[in-house]
């Protein structure tokens, strides 16, 4: 059974007009979702947040490009991490690798940051 993940889901308008700002490096498009907290049950509460900033890029250069976004005022997790979507990704890569890429390559700040609406959800992590 998939582990399930609280976070926010990227709507389809949302996504195309950043796929269109940021275009993916790397063959595998994610482009998904934002997490929160990953392992809850379907009933949990979500997230009041509905909207947040892109405001960074990582890539490692290797495979992994992220977009780093702000909720909130911040672009910081409550685990300590960066929020994020895992942007592109190349063969042989998985989504949870841009956590490491983010924090040891850091990112770099998009000329044009951009608002961008998010929808609070429960869903599963095979896109993860």
């Amino acid at each position: 059974m998939p582990q399930l993940v609280l976070g926010w889901l990227l709507p389809e308008g949302e996504r195309g007009a950043l796929l269109a700002l940021v275009p993916p490096r790397y063959p595998r498009v994610m482009a998904h979702h934002v997490t929160l907290k990953p392992g809850v049950r379907q009933d949990h509460p979500l997230p009041e947040a509905t909207h947040g900033r892109v405001v960074g890029l990582a890539d490692d250069g290797r495979g992994v490009q992220a977009l780093v976004v702000e909720i909130d005022g911040t672009t910081r997790r409550p685990d300590g991490s960066t929020w994020h979507i895992t942007w592109s990704l190349g063969p042989g890569r998985k989504p949870v690798e841009s956590n490491d890429v983010i924090r040891q390559h850091r990112w770099k700040p998009l000329e044009s940051p951009r608002d961008i609406r998010l929808e609070p959800a429960v869903f599963g992590s095979a896109n993860r």
